[in-house]
């Protein structure tokens, strides 16, 4: 693993020896991480020497634990939303101008934290308390409200007009990987039930050196109806936009978490032949594949306007993202 590595296994044992993952957020800012010749990353951080005990949510949670980074797990049965065993709820993955992260439980959303500084943060993230990235800090904060939704670039299936999640999972296995010109989280999920099919399905999301955007790709070991991603509708202006080979959705407008809320751009862009219909859902404005057993592959991006030299108003960021639909439609690739 390159320098970043090691230099995030060192911070996190620091903190392992200081923080307990808890349920009571701390709103103390995070300082960011030192800089590093690694220039993107990814992590996975999960509670260890606690013990699962009952919770007033009427599940499971991890208690008395203290966070530790590994390169791969199986979600333990008892781990779902707010149990307090994955440090920021599961994986995730940044470079310079941004970061993501997925929740890995039943809602598979993916979540945005904006940044303020060009450095790495992730290895610091949710340290001093479970919560405390929803508090704008020095670095930044998480920035997305999901809700029921996906999120930007999640993914789901679509049946009698409902996003079904990943509720109902026989296992699900994630793990990270670390390179010099790439960083990509990688999730198996084996025996996923939607309305009246049972599949297989693996995802890869990859983020580079730069820009803003992440690379999603979908393998099914099934066809089936309904396979779907999309960007949360927060009622903010929509934008869509189809090449010959390329097409993209994009939202823009005050939509964030932040206090008052700021601007944030989000955009989506996928193959136009691998796409059934794009449309508007009950929390989520929908892209819906094709039924395919073949890898499907997408791309989303955030821009929020407290990003460091960012993209503050909607006509560059509508520039920004025309831009990169040329150069998909001439490329086939972003990266």
């Amino acid at each position: 693993m390159k320098k970043l590595a090691i230099l995030s296994c060192a911070a996190l044992a620091l903190f392992a020896c200081k923080n307990k993952a808890s349920n009571n957020p701390e709103t103390a800012p995070v300082a960011e991480v030192e800089s590093s010749k690694q220039i993107t990353y990814a992590e996975l951080s999960k509670a260890v020497g606690g013990e699962w005990a009952d919770g007033p949510r009427g599940h499971k949670e991890y208690l008395n634990g203290t966070f530790q980074n590994i390169d791969s797990l199986t979600v333990p049965e008892e781990h779902t939303d707010h149990s307090w065993y994955l440090r920021y709820e599961g994986p995730g993955w940044e470079n310079a101008q941004v970061g993501y992260r997925l929740y890995l439980d039943w809602r598979n959303a993916i979540d945005i934290f904006g940044k303020k500084v060009d450095t790495l943060v992730l290895p610091q993230v949710g340290q001093n308390g479970f919560d405390s990235y929803h508090d704008s800090s020095p670095w930044g904060m998480d920035i997305l409200k999901a809700g029921k939704s996906m999120g930007i670039g999640g993914y789901g299936r679509v049946v009698a007009d409902t996003v079904v999640h990943f509720q109902n999972v026989k296992s699900t296995f994630a793990s990270v990987e670390n390179a010099s010109a790439v960083s990509s989280v990688n999730i198996e999920y084996t025996g996923w039930e939607s309305g009246e099919d049972t599949i297989d399905l693996t995802s890869k999301l990859s983020i580079f050196p730069s820009d803003r955007f992440t690379k999603a790709e979908l393998t099914p070991s099934k066809a089936i109806t309904g396979l779907c991603t999309g960007i949360v509708n927060h009622d903010v202006a929509l934008h869509k936009k189809v090449g010959s080979k390329w097409a993209y959705i994009a939202t823009y407008g005050v939509q964030t978490l932040n206090h008052p809320a700021d601007k944030l751009g989000m955009a989506l862009f996928y193959k136009v032949d691998e796409v059934e219909t794009q449309k508007l859902g009950k929390d989520d404005h929908l892209v819906i594949f094709k039924p395919t057993t073949e890898t499907v592959t997408y791309y989303f991006l955030a821009a929020w306007e407290k990003e460091l030299k960012g993209i503050t108003n909607e006509a560059d960021f509508l520039s920004d993202i025309n831009s990169k639909l040329s150069t998909l439609e001439a490329n086939g690739a972003l990266e």
